[in-house]
């Protein structure tokens, strides 16, 4: 009976005992884009690793915790860098390092972004059914030639930050209607699928801080029957808002759309200062939260982004271009890449001498 009795007791308090915390799940995508980086080594750029040592930026991003790389890809730039033969180029340097590849379609000669997503000059006048045609052949292709190579994309986005639609105005979102825009997805996905089976189809937006508007986007093409297999989100804290309304809108798509999610950018500054003609993006000492833009400071936001991620479950996160340094001639216009500077650098974990932000890293 005694023992009973004891047994009664220790059944209650492990009934009554509040639960453990659950442990989340790591990161597996710690991913960074460096997209302009091949211009960069060209002009002479240098890099070196927290001990002050020179190395290779891939290795450098390695040690720091990234697995993952992402690279842009434009139909015909002006500029002949992030076209297809360039990114082939980089993609064995990345598998070569270790890092499992992420291709960002554009489906533009030029940057494809919330404001923009111009037609490439190729497939100008094409109606929905050569567009549909065109996305499908231009995925296959590049995938293809990745893959015959030996660099097949782990990850693949359709369209980058497509808000309301890419190849504007046929797949734009007019009077909510989703249904071209949906043609267009699909045939992405299909020709990814078709490429290789394995390499996951991301559809991704800028609207980590507007959950209504990430509802409206996801439910439309949801309703056309498009598919995909991972939910991208762009997150700069300077114009999206909290890290608590970033947690509140990772955890929703992640359930509401059975998918997972990831943050597929995001940054923050670790000066104020310039080492360019072309002002920065960024000029506030403290852009979100109080934290400074320093050093120490762009390593904090940058952790705790990934500290909100990793509680709403997601799969991982994406600094962008961290890369990029004011490097003369590297500049940001595809069509004057010479003279049109870089508003970015003070965004970059590595600083004007090419050292690598000591504080930085990817965490699981």
């Amino acid at each position: 009976m005694k023992r009973l009795a004891m047994v009664v007791v220790a059944v209650l308090a492990a009934t009554l005992s509040p639960a453990p915390a659950q442990a989340h799940a790591d990161l597996v995508m710690r991913g960074a884009d460096v997209s302009t980086l091949p211009r960069a080594l060209e002009l002479g750029a240098k890099f070196y690793d927290f001990r002050g040592k020179r190395a290779n930026p891939y290795d450098i991003l390695r040690q720091a915790g990234a697995n993952y790389l992402r690279l842009r890809i434009w139909n015909d730039p002006t500029s002949g860098y992030s076209n297809k033969e360039k990114v082939l180029q980089q993609a064995r340097a990345i598998k070569k390092a270790g890092h499992r590849l992420l291709i960002d379609f554009h489906y533009s000669d030029t940057w494809a972004d919330p404001g923009k997503q111009f037609i490439p000059e190729a497939w100008a006048g094409h109606d929905l059914a050569q567009l549909r045609q065109d996305v499908y052949d231009y995925t296959y292709d590049v995938c293809r030639s990745l893959k015959r190579q030996g660099t097949t994309p782990d990850s693949v986005q359709i369209g980058n930050e497509i808000n309301v639609g890419m190849l504007w105005p046929t797949g734009r979102v007019d009077n909510n209607d989703f249904g071209p825009l949906s043609t267009l997805l699909k045939a992405g996905y299909d020709a990814t699928k078709a490429c290789n089976r394995s390499t996951k189809v991301m559809i991704h937006t800028a609207l980590a801080g507007n959950i209504d508007a990430a509802h409206w986007f996801y439910d439309g093409i949801t309703a056309q029957g498009v598919k995909w297999d991972i939910t991208a989100l762009s997150y700069y804290c300077m114009w999206h808002g909290s890290l608590d309304n970033l947690r509140t809108v990772l955890t929703d798509v992640k359930a509401r759309y059975s998918k997972p999610v990831v943050i597929a950018e995001t940054a923050y500054p670790w000066t104020t200062e310039n080492f360019d003609h072309l002002e920065n993006i960024i000029l506030s000492p403290a852009p979100c939260d109080g934290i400074p833009a320093t050093p120490q400071g762009q390593a904090q936001q940058f952790t705790q982004v990934q500290e909100v991620a990793r509680e709403a479950g997601a799969l991982g996160v994406f600094y962008w271009e961290p890369t990029w340094t004011a490097i003369d001639g590297n500049g940001w216009d595809t069509e004057d890449i010479e003279n049109s500077g870089n508003a970015w650098e003070n965004m970059a974990t590595f600083d004007d001498s090419g050292r690598v932000n000591p504080y930085i890293r990817w965490h699981r």
